[in-house]
């Protein structure tokens, strides 16, 4: 079966890692068509293991050839053609649009928080089949006020 992985703050705030590398990780840890996403953090991957099975293996995997503590998102490749799919927004080369993959109940999270932020000219942000999209002037993502928000895990708790 085809998956993708998250993984969450992979090249931010010192948590830096080749591509490579975690492709070689999951190839060692027993996944096959391994492949990366740019320097996204997500790769895709083929395993007759379950997505439950394929994060904790992952997870232990990662943590200690990387020597940090990994958190990922596992999601089928049927699930993630609904979270490409489910795109609200129009593509725009001035604009990045994000997905964000998590834990049940984030998207209300983020939409709380977006709501509060000031928000820059062509800044939205919709719910979608439970998946929180976010669209930000390129060159705004870590500046506006709601990307400052998303620095802060603290800020993020699920209620």
């Amino acid at each position: 079966m085809k998956y993708c992985a998250f993984l969450r703050g992979v090249n931010v705030k010192g948590t830096n890692m080749k591509m490579a590398d975690v492709c070689q990780v999951f190839k060692d840890a027993g996944m096959t068509e391994v492949s990366s996403v740019l320097a996204s953090g997500n790769i895709v991957f083929s395993s007759d293991k379950s997505a439950e099975d394929l994060k904790l293996l992952l997870e232990k995997a990662m943590s200690e050839y990387f020597s940090y503590e990994a958190f990922l998102f596992i999601r089928s490749q049927e699930e993630t053609e609904v979270l490409w799919k489910s795109i609200p927004f129009e593509k725009n080369d001035g604009l990045h649009i994000y997905g964000f993959v998590g834990m049940p109940g984030v998207e209300k999270v983020l939409m709380e928080e977006f709501q509060k932020a000031t928000q820059a000219e062509d800044e939205k942000a919709q719910i979608i089949n439970d998946i929180f999209y976010w669209q930000v002037p390129k060159g705004n993502t870590l500046d506006s006020t709601f990307g400052k928000v998303l620095g802060k895990k603290k800020a993020l708790r699920i209620k």
